[in-house]
């Protein structure tokens, strides 16, 4: 390794592709260890829905960030980069490369780029937009981003409460556009990045998808969400493969049409996680099973 500089290898792509598996070879290829960014694996309460790595996976290679917050404590893309920033800081004084592998793109980019300052956010705006939420559900959050920041919405996972909020909250505090702030010049790093993103034939991916969710069911998933039903309204839980199954618990749909509903919202959510990859022009493309080529990329890569 020529650089004098550490590499952060980041291995993308949208969910049910493959990322865990992937990561866990290439990790242990290089001896190294896994950062997670995925957004909703940072939740221990969570973790049939969010196909948190199993328990021998995680042995597999050292894991970072995954099952270390509560679903009761604030956390966003601004807190994760100052988390992982801290952390690398002190992993590289004896190391020097380290993977971060999920499909949660603002996270990414946190550590990648940096995120703008961005304005404190007013308790009444914030517990206007929440209210609206609880009482018009989340189509109402959707047609009000849709509304004041089509770039945003073209991109953003559309049935994430948490990030369309975000993205009201900073127009009405700001008036500008949520995404207006995630175009500005990229902080400098203390280290190389390599970006790899993994994608296949979209028929394919969505039978992987399809089959994941059923195995979610066959693993426990609806136990998982009735056990978290009291804290449905809280933002971690509004998010795919829980809202549908709280929405069967109230009879307002079957069981069979709150799986169908979850398939199809996460196929939506693996097309704008596609989309989001695509536009950072640094990433390489590979096939998830191409583990061979991503090792040899990554060697090449390495020695620039």
């Amino acid at each position: 390794m020529i650089s004098e500089k550490p590499y952060l290898i980041v291995i993308c792509g949208p969910t049910g592709i493959g990322k865990t598996q992937a990561g866990i070879e290439i990790a242990s290829h290089f001896k190294t260890s896994i950062i997670s960014a995925d957004s909703r694996q940072i939740f221990r309460e969570m973790s049939i829905g969010t196909a948190t790595p199993t328990e021998q996976e995680l042995n597999a290679v050292p894991h970072y960030f995954v099952k270390t917050r509560s679903i009761n404590e604030a956390y966003n893309a601004s807190i994760y980069e100052n988390e992982v920033m801290r952390f690398l800081r002190e992993y590289f004084k004896e190391n020097t490369l380290i993977l971060m592998v999920g499909g949660s793109g603002l996270y990414i980019d946190a550590v990648c780029n940096g995120i703008d300052d961005l304005p404190s956010i007013d308790k009444d705006v914030r517990d206007k937009w929440l209210s609206i939420l609880n009482e018009q559900g989340i189509k109402a959050l959707q047609e009000k981003v849709k509304e004041i920041d089509p770039v945003y919405y073209s991109q953003v996972d559309i049935n994430n409460p948490k990030r369309l909020q975000k993205a009201i909250e900073v127009y009405e505090i700001t008036g500008m556009p949520y995404s207006s702030f995630l175009t500005k010049p990229k902080k400098e790093r203390p280290f190389k990045i390599i970006k790899i993103a993994l994608n296949t034939e979209r028929e394919e991916l969505y039978n992987h998808i399809n089959q994941r969710v059923d195995k979610m069911i066959e693993n426990g998933l609806v136990d998982e969400v009735m056990n978290l039903y009291h804290y449905r309204n809280l933002l971690p839980l509004k998010t795919v493969g829980y809202s549908e199954l709280f929405d069967y618990f109230d009879g307002r749909m079957t069981l069979n049409e709150a799986i169908v509903k979850i398939k199809d919202h996460t196929r939506a959510y693996a097309r704008r996680q596609i989309t989001w990859f695509r536009r950072d022009k640094e990433t390489v493309w590979f096939e998830p099973s191409d583990i061979e080529g991503i090792k040899q990329y990554i060697k090449q890569q390495l020695m620039n």
